[in-house]
């Protein structure tokens, strides 16, 4: 099977444990890499054409009136095609109890008849909200998997937890435990 990962990830001006800080690495982005580290998938970035403001509390007053308004951005780009990958590990923050619209914009480019989709949801409280729902909404033929949800500061406390999600919701087993690669590697590798 073939999988990709596709996410959406905000660096930057960031909530972390209810202070705003500056991310290097976005929390969904690290959990992408850490996925793709223990499933071996294709990493796919989803980015709007026009990026919300570097301000935090700008930006999700800015998502928040994009979901009022059902606005789904234009993306930067998509991949040519994604009939070629089986399962879709898709990723992003809770913004307002559901995904971004970029995400939304993703999905909405593709047919996912047949695909499985295993959503994972980063977030500071609101866990994956109706996320799961609005991606059966969107995407009505595709199998859509549990979800994983995970406190952004929690990511590198919780790999024994995300590794145990790859391996229930995947047919084979991760190629390397994360936390032995973090040793080999280095955490700033990550």
């Amino acid at each position: 099977m073939k999988s990709l990962i596709a996410y959406y990830s905000r660096r930057g001006n960031n909530l972390v444990d209810g202070t705003v800080k500056e991310l290097r690495v976005g929390n969904t982005e690290m959990l992408a890499i850490i996925l793709q580290k223990l499933t071996g998938a294709t990493c796919f970035r989803i980015e709007p054409q026009v990026d919300y403001s570097p301000d935090y509390y700008r930006c999700i007053d800015q998502a928040r009136q994009d979901l009022q308004r059902k606005q789904y951005p234009k993306l930067k780009r998509v991949p040519d095609n994604i009939t070629d990958y089986d399962v879709i590990y898709l990723g992003y923050p809770n913004y307002w109890g559901t995904m971004p619209m970029a995400v939304f914009s993703f999905l909405k480019q593709f047919d996912f008849s047949g695909k499985r989709i295993k959503p994972f949801c980063t977030h500071e409280g609101g866990g994956m909200g109706r996320s799961e729902q609005d991606i059966r909404s969107i995407c009505p033929d595709a199998q859509i998997d549990a979800g994983l949800s995970i406190k952004g500061t929690d990511i590198k406390q919780g790999l024994a937890m995300i590794e145990e999600w790859v391996r229930h919701s995947s047919d084979k087993a991760p190629s390397e435990k994360i936390s032995t690669y973090i040793k080999r590697k280095g955490e700033n590798d990550l």
